[in-house]
């Protein structure tokens, strides 16, 4: 029998856990997520985990997916969630002119549905998601500022999208993400998510160069955000595009109604509004030419969530990666019924993500409490009456920090995964990916407009297919001849 030290037992011991390691993702099973203790309660074998009330100290003991807190707990840390998804939320309604009001109702509404569907295994909080305005902006030809009157078409894509999505998740459900994370790995979907804020970059320039006044008005609201962000800290921190804009439509306030300049705010239809009431439902009509340019949205929400998903399973060491096909099927379950009643596409936000990292409560129970705040804020007319309020300069200087950082995310997932740029194949998939998409470039499909991300999207996954899985391919060739 050989000692410890033996090199030739360490390389058999090696060669044997690369080759438990290659059969799990040949089954479609994460390996590393296969490294976490089991836990009985979260693996019972039923579609909810056991529940448990929570016996430990909250300053130091993090509280688990499957435990839950006394009310009063929950109800104040529902809301921190709900403040934290707030103003992204509400911000990508309103740059693509749909109703705020009825996007947060529907948050909250497909927040608890997700909980439902996942088996309250999944923390996460469903809110608008980014990954839209370019498609529905182009599909639309909204210029930036009110109400979409061609919301409709928009709502027969995401609705679309949504079902697609959906069938993502019952394949995942029956095959594993091995498949997915072959078809879209970190260089693939870090290019996808960096052109997302990149193809945007010159509709919102436009959006507020009309005039100086409102130019300079977005550059402060850029500065504000910018601040709230590197200067403080905690929740406040968190919170930086709420704050942000909070701080510069005071500004924006008493630089019209006070002082003068530029045209000031309108409260007239915030005194109007009533104080509960059901927001007004928008029926989706089903265009083939918006249909082709929205729908593969889903792939980039897919890549998205992936990562959103791994970040919890890191965060609670909890092997979840056996439940993301039923969280896939929940949030494109979630989109399809959102944009049925006319809300946006909705998708789990980083935003909330960064909330469990920071107070290590991953309760999924947490979610529900700021699903139900979302709905009765979603029920207040004059709550959205005050939200239409926000001039548009505002929204163009918010939109070029959330655009700028979601580029930036992709970056991230290349550093993250240490991407190596030495190699030709990884260089070609990013640079044609990103100036595909930066530059709009679109190919058509018979008569189907594929759009700038669409056209990217199919580039990043083609090219990807053909430099690094034939690679791989070759590569285990030359080690089964050997």
């Amino acid at each position: 029998m050989p000692s410890q030290k033996d090199p030739s037992s360490h390389s058999e011991s090696s060669a044997q856990e690369q080759s438990a390691h290659n059969a799990l993702e040949a089954a479609g099973i994460d390996s590393a997520a296969m490294s976490y203790p089991k836990n009985p309660d979260f693996e019972n074998g039923r579609w909810f985990p056991t529940w448990r009330s929570y016996q430990g100290d909250l300053d130091r003991d993090p509280v688990g997916i499957n435990e839950y807190l006394p009310p009063s707990k929950s109800v104040l840390l529902g809301v921190q969630h709900t403040f934290a998804m707030f103003g992204a939320t509400v911000l990508a309604p309103l740059l693509m002119g749909f109703d705020p009001n009825l996007a947060i109702l529907m948050s909250g509404i497909c927040t608890v549905m997700f909980f439902i569907i996942t088996g309250g295994r999944m923390p996460s909080y469903l809110g608008s998601s980014f990954a839209f305005i370019g498609p529905v902006i182009a599909v639309t030809a909204y210029a930036g500022a009110g109400f979409n009157d061609n919301l409709s078409v928009a709502l027969g894509g995401i609705m679309a999208c949504g079902i697609i999505y959906s069938l993502i998740g019952l394949l995942v459900m029956k095959t594993g993400t091995g498949w997915i994370e072959r078809l879209m790995p970190p260089i693939v979907t870090g290019a996808i998510v960096m052109i997302i804020g990149l193809n945007l970059a010159p509709v919102t320039i436009q959006g507020v160069s009309s005039n100086q006044f409102d130019a300079w008005m977005a550059t402060l609201t850029v500065l504000l955000i910018s601040g709230v962000a590197v200067f403080t800290g905690g929740m406040l921190r968190r919170l930086l595009l709420l704050v942000g804009l909070i701080l510069s439509y005071l500004a924006y306030f008493v630089m019209t109604n006070v002082l003068g300049f530029g045209s000031p705010i309108d409260f007239s239809s915030v005194a109007a509004a009533s104080w509960f009431g059901l927001p007004t439902i928008h029926t989706p009509s089903f265009d083939k030419n918006a249909i082709i340019l929205i729908a593969p949205v889903a792939f980039i929400l897919v890549a998205e969530n992936l990562g959103h998903f791994k970040a919890v399973e890191g965060m609670t060491k909890a092997r979840v990666t056996p439940y993301m096909g039923r969280a896939f099927f929940a949030d494109g379950l979630a989109t399809t019924f959102s944009a049925g009643f006319g809300g946006t596409g909705v998708t789990t936000y980083a935003e909330n993500i960064g909330v469990m990292a920071v107070t290590k409560v991953y309760s999924t129970t947490i979610f529900v409490v700021a699903g139900v705040v979302a709905i009765i804020l979603g029920l207040s007319p004059k709550f959205g009456a005050i939200i239409q309020t926000i001039p548009a300069a505002l929204l163009g200087g918010a939109s070029i920090v959330v655009f700028g950082l979601i580029a930036l995310a992709g970056v991230k997932i290349w550093l993250d995964n240490h991407i190596d740029f030495s190699k030709n194949s990884n260089l070609i998939i990013a640079a044609v990916t990103v100036i595909m998409g930066t530059g709009n470039f679109s190919l058509h499909l018979g008569g189907f407009d594929l759009g700038g991300i669409g056209t990217a999207t199919l580039a990043a996954i083609v090219l990807n297919a053909l430099f690094n899985q034939s690679a791989e391919m070759k590569a285990a060739n030359k080690s089964l001849a050997k």
